[in-house]
């Protein structure tokens, strides 16, 4: 009996002590979970992917592009340029309770394990929009217990420090809708070619639905799929209370005005320049392919918004849309090295094949410059050096081997020198020149002034045979235009990261002359002549309002005009990709492209003369002999030299003193300069 009387006051205290440790169990819980939430509340959520694309900025800051693995380029709206169609229909479908649920779905999410219980699989998910944009935003779709207990603490971290709009403006400009857009803004125009603000129901209700399969519901690939789809959301919507049945019905049947696929990409600023710039900074600036896509890098070109805008207007003015013809402009500012503006095709939409670094097309005769430089610099030849303009067969590799080349429309010229050779591009003085030169210096002289490709060392060299990229020939032709000081190219000039910390600083450069001053400015001043009446490029020169010098270059496949001012130097080559014929037209169309790109690049420069440097030699010669003139020849010329390399002797056939220079009243080179000066402004 004793042992009866005590038994219940033990059963009491330890009922007691079990409440006290459940009491005590759930506090703890309870303050373990305020502790987390409290340091979730205060710890920073990790950076975004989208925030940690790196960005390209041209020379004036403005952002080109973004470099991300997913390709994202689109600008969020916020919600209120978003239809409440399309809210309302997103909400229906993804998250019924979004308002309501505090970033979890608990009754779902138990439901959802009832399903998987039963069916001894993953069968059922129950993931709130909150969820499904922490997943998007800070992690991958991995299905690891790591990745859910990370997506947990995003989800309350999102939902203790945005409002729910917030949560919902972010999740609509993240999720993907197939076909490379990110965010609605960007599924609306390339679906429907219209703001997010203007969708209607049934648009609505198609875009709604594609986040769930956006290759399965792509209305572009399967749109009995899509419609589908979109009746379900419609549905859903009804079920919900958003929209009647018949307004259901309605939209069902009503036809959608899909955009054209391929039509669907966004413009995006340079997009040539900004794949060369990819491939330029993750193969020779050491930075990953990783950092470039989630490294937040700040890039900084050289780029010139201004010239790559009158680049492409010139392109697009300048070329058939219709046509297979493509082409390719390189600018290259020849103080500096800086690349200015690239257009590496006709449209990059149809073609991303970057003409402008293509090393498989020949220059033509816009290469012949690089061998007169040559001549001129060796002092081998001046501007007055004759070779007779007629068929002739040349034999070469000790009389081995022959070689016939010809002239455009076999016109030729008889006696001919320099000046007129290049004016014309006449063929047969240009082999002779190499002959004369030879073909191993003319070889050299490419590679200081910059040309990688390989060069072959025959007689056709002369004639541009040798494959070259725009892309040289600009960096080539800039060297001379900068008084024969190479200016190595640039086109990235610093790489920071999220930081600011500075990963790459383009190294200090000032140059090196690796022509001399002199004969790098009587080319160019043979040159202009080709702008000039009778020259190859005189049908665009009423186009240029500014001293150039330039040279073109057509063969069977290609054109080119490649040219400088002395800030821009600019190779334009036009042609087909499958190395078709090139018709006259089409030959055509190389020149006028470059000198509207040019006057339009440099309209808030004044015009500005090729500057004259030391020995340089300024006279005036008699044309029929080439000597020296006398006061009383009666067709002489201003003619430029190498020092040294002037003629000497004065001219002796029209009479008269000898020895009487032809210019009275002030010096050759004071003449020249005023020559010159009126020649621009009265042009």
């Amino acid at each position: 009996m004793p042992q009866h009387h005590h038994s219940k006051p033990r059963r009491k205290s330890r009922f007691a002590a079990l409440i006290k440790l459940m009491l005590a169990i759930t506090l703890a819980v309870l303050l373990a979970v305020g502790i987390l939430l409290g340091f979730l509340y205060h710890k920073s959520l990790p950076v975004a992917d989208t925030d940690r694309n790196s960005r390209l900025l041209d020379s004036q800051g403005n952002i080109l592009a973004t470099f991300s693995a997913s390709g994202r380029s689109y600008e969020p709206v916020p919600l209120e340029r978003i239809s409440p169609l399309l809210v309302k229909a997103t909400l229906a479908v993804e998250d019924r309770k979004f308002f309501d649920h505090i970033g979890f779905d608990v009754k779902g999410m138990g439901r959802a394990m009832l399903v998987n219980l039963k069916e001894m699989q993953r069968a059922q998910g129950a993931s709130t929009l909150t969820q499904q944009l922490a997943r998007n935003l800070y992690l991958s779709h991995a299905k690891t217990w790591t990745r859910k207990i990370k997506e947990a603490m995003y989800t309350a971290q999102l939902e203790m420090k945005y409002s729910k709009n917030e949560i919902l403006q972010m999740y609509l400009n993240e999720i993907y809708y197939g076909h490379g857009a990110y965010g609605i803004e960007a599924a609306s125009q390339m679906y429907f070619g219209k703001p997010a603000a203007e969708l209607d129901l049934a648009e609505s209700a198609m875009l709604a639905g594609i986040p769930k399969g956006p290759t399965y519901y792509s209305p572009f690939k399967h749109m009995d799929h899509a419609k589908m789809r979109q009746k379900i959301v419609l549905g859903t919507m009804v079920e919900t209370g958003q929209i009647t049945r018949q307004e259901a019905e309605e939209a069902a049947a009503e036809k959608l005005h899909l955009k054209p696929q391929g039509q669907q990409q966004a413009r995006v600023s340079a997009p040539f320049f900004r794949d060369y710039i990819r491939n330029l900074v993750t193969s020779q600036l050491g930075i990953s392919e990783e950092q470039l896509d989630h490294g937040g890098l700040n890039i900084y070109t050289t780029l010139d918004p201004h010239a790559q805008a009158a680049a492409e207007e010139a392109v697009a003015r300048g070329m058939d849309p219709n046509s297979e013809l493509e082409t390719a402009l390189v600018a290259i500012d020849p103080r500096t090295g800086y690349v200015k503006a690239m257009v590496g095709g006709k449209n990059y939409k149809t073609s991303q094949f970057n003409h402008a670094l293509s090393k498989t097309r020949q220059p033509g005769s816009s290469f012949k410059p690089i061998m007169y430089l040559t001549a001129l610099s060796s002092k081998t030849m001046t501007g007055l050096s004759t070779f007779k303009s007629e068929p002739t067969l040349f034999r070469y590799d000790n009389n081995r081997k022959t070689y016939r080349p010809s002239n455009f429309g076999e016109k030729y010229l008889g006696e001919i020198d320099m000046q007129q050779a290049i004016a014309a591009s006449d063929n047969i003085y240009a082999v002779n020149t190499l002959l004369k030169v030879g073909a191993d210096n003319v070889i050299d002289m490419a590679k200081r002034l910059g040309i990688v490709s390989p060069l072959k060392p025959v007689p056709s060299l002369a004639l541009g045979t040798s494959p070259i990229s725009p892309f040289e020939m600009a960096s080539a032709f800039a060297v001379i235009g900068n008084g024969g000081k190479r200016m190595p190219p640039v086109a990235v000039l610093k790489i920071t990261d999220a930081a600011g910390e500075v990963l790459y600083q383009a190294p200090e450069n000032a140059g090196e002359q690796v022509v001399e001053p002199a004969a790098a400015y009587v080319l160019t001043h043979l040159m202009e002549s080709v702008f000039e009446s009778g020259g190859t490029g005189s049908r665009v020169s009423s186009l240029i309002k500014r001293p150039v010098a330039g040279k073109t270059g057509t063969t069977d496949t290609d054109a080119w005009m490649v040219g400088y001012t002395p800030e821009l130097a600019t190779a334009v080559w036009v042609g087909y990709d499958k190395g078709r014929t090139i018709t006259t037209l089409d030959g055509h169309r190389a020149a006028p492209i470059f000198a509207r790109f040019t006057e339009k690049a440099l309209e808030s420069v004044p015009p500005k003369i090729f500057s004259i440097p030391s020995g340089v030699v300024t006279v005036y010669v008699d044309r029929e002999t080439g000597k020296l003139a006398t006061a009383d020849c009666p067709d002489k010329k201003l003619e430029v030299f190498v020092a040294g390399t002037e003629p000497t002797e004065y001219c002796a056939a029209h009479g008269g003193d000898p020895e009487q220079p032809a210019a009275k009243g002030g010096t050759p080179e004071k003449r020249s300069w005023w020559k010159t000066i009126k020649r621009w402004l009265t042009d």
